[in-house]
């Protein structure tokens, strides 16, 4: 393997940092999606707000700052990218987080905020159902960074 100039290891690195956090959050996601939230309906009605309280508590720690990490290091790869990632697949990534963030803040927050209020069966549904949104993101994210990885590897 050839030494790498600084410029082009810190590229890779920041490449890395990107596929660690995506593919970590995908993980997460999918576990959310499939296991999680179809759950909510089944904590019961008197003790739920409190669990989607410590839901929300407990979830922002562990999605938190993969999802800086992920969002900076896709900015920073716009500008500080190894040659073999592709200015295209930077920008389809960063739509594709951009999509991700507009839909936590725009339909799962405040779905969340409505049930640490008061359970109602219609939000959790809608919760999981929007929540497709960002599992579909999050999964084609995967899939571009390891196609773009799989191109270099070979």
């Amino acid at each position: 393997m050839h030494a790498l100039k600084p410029a082009a290891a810190t590229a890779e690195i920041v490449y890395l940092i990107q596929l660690a956090a995506t593919l970590f959050m995908t993980g997460v996601i999918w576990f959310v999606q499939v296991v999680h939230y179809p759950l909510f309906g089944r904590v019961g009605e008197s003790s739920f707000c409190d669990y989607e309280q410590a839901h929300t508590v407990r979830t922002g720690w562990v999605v938190g700052p993969p999802m800086l990490l992920e969002l900076a290091s896709a900015v920073m790869a716009l500008r500080l990218r190894p040659e073999w990632f592709s200015a295209e697949a930077a920008w389809v990534g960063l739509g594709l987080l951009a999509v991700i963030w507009l839909s936590t803040a725009l339909l799962q927050v405040p779905l969340h905020g409505r049930l640490v209020e008061r359970f109602a069966e219609s939000d959790a549904a809608r919760l999981t159902a929007t929540n497709w949104i960002r599992t579909v993101c999050w999964t084609l994210r995967s899939l571009v960074l390891l196609i773009c990885l799989a191109a270099r590897l070979r």
